[in-house]
């Protein structure tokens, strides 16, 4: 539905997007995932017809967007702030982009009703802008870009504004309409949460530059470099060294951990002997009493850091240069630890993944 081809955009010598690449599918929920300056937003607008590349090509439903304004892509927006018209009710918000079609009034009004019941505000058509909840504004603003047809409907942030329990309604709002719509989403968000929550795949950008696309779980559990690692949630991160090097696995001396050996993923980028190991803090697990793992470290509790289910211990273990971040549901006790504890890790060696630095 969308290509990116080779797309820069520059602002003197500034590059916002550097030779970017990227192909969405028809009816994709897509998110554009990073932190704030790192181009996700100026690819959005391009796309819209906002903006204009300083080189490379975009292309909508196969056609060349050159050229072609904002007005007649077959694109809509719905920006972060919502842009609201307070003077006019909910229906006319909704109907508003419908009057340059010159519409019979019959089938306006079938039109906007059906973008009402979409975003669940069916019989509030007559209700006044400035009488509408933050989440209210938000379906406003949806029903406003979905009722002219798009084949592609862009996000710009569109929950930021909203506090977490209802921002987390709507995710899952969201995701539900794009499912009962079938056309393309394309979600802007810095929130690694709400994008791992909601997409079908992610490219996760920094500096002009897109890191990595994939599948949520695909682009967490085995992130192409220390940076998708880092910025996507939690990540312990070990010195190692390759000491095997064949094939799709490589074998590694690492400090704490001993020799271990791990997938080697397609772009991992060898650097001499130094390599980097990476562990997500709820892939290590506490071994009570008893128990024991095939895969096992010993360390002491120095931090504890308790947030209601789980509970987040800072962990030292002989040998490493920094402690290991662990996360424990609260079912056995992690809650209850004291701080100097001795304690017991087990681990799973296909959790530990190999990346470039």
């Amino acid at each position: 539905m969308i290509e990116i081809r080779n797309v820069t955009r520059s602002y003197g010598t500034f590059k916002a997007l550097d030779d970017a690449n990227l192909a969405i599918r028809e009816g994709e929920f897509f998110s554009l995932l990073g932190p704030s300056g790192c181009g996700k937003t100026t690819l959005l607008r391009m796309i819209a017809g906002f903006d204009t590349p300083t080189g490379g090509s975009i292309l909508v439903d196969g056609q060349p967007m050159d050229g072609i304004p904002a007005n007649r892509r077959p694109t809509n927006m719905v920006f972060q702030s919502y842009a609201i018209f307070p003077h006019l009710n909910v229906e006319q918000n909704v109907a508003y982009g419908l009057k340059r079609m010159k519409l019979e009034a019959a089938e306006e009004k079938r039109r906007v009703e059906e973008a009402l019941a979409m975003v669940s505000l069916a019989g509030l058509g007559k209700r006044g802008a400035t009488e509408l909840s933050g989440g209210q504004r938000q379906r406003v603003a949806l029903a406003r870009a979905l009722v002219m047809r798009p084949k592609v409907l862009l996000l710009d942030e569109p929950l930021s504004a909203l506090d977490k329990k209802l921002r987390e309604q709507m995710q899952v709002e969201l995701r539900r309409l794009q499912k009962a719509v079938g056309i393309t989403f394309i979600l802007v968000t810095h929130d690694q949460y709400e994008a791992l929550a909601m997409s079908d795949r992610i490219a996760v950008m920094f500096g002009g530059k897109i890191a990595q696309v994939a599948a949520p779980k695909e682009i967490y559990q085995r992130p192409v470099n220390r940076q998708v690692a880092d910025f996507l949630g939690g990540m312990n991160f070990i010195k190692a060294e390759i000491v095997d090097d064949a094939g799709t696995s490589i074998v590694v001396d690492t400090l704490g951990f001993g020799r271990v050996r791990t997938d080697k993923p397609a772009a991992y980028v060898k650097n001499g002997s130094a390599a980097t190991i990476g562990i997500r803090p709820e892939r290590l697990r506490v071994l009570w009493d008893d128990a024991s793992a095939r895969h096992e470290v010993a360390g002491t509790v120095v931090e504890r850091h308790y947030f209601g289910e789980i509970t987040h211990l800072v962990v030292e273990v002989p040998g490493m240069d920094k402690p290991l971040s662990v996360t424990e549901t609260n079912d056995f006790g992690a809650d209850d630890l004291p701080l100097g504890a001795p304690i017991r890790l087990g681990y799973d060696p296909d959790a530990l993944v190999a990346m470039a630095d």
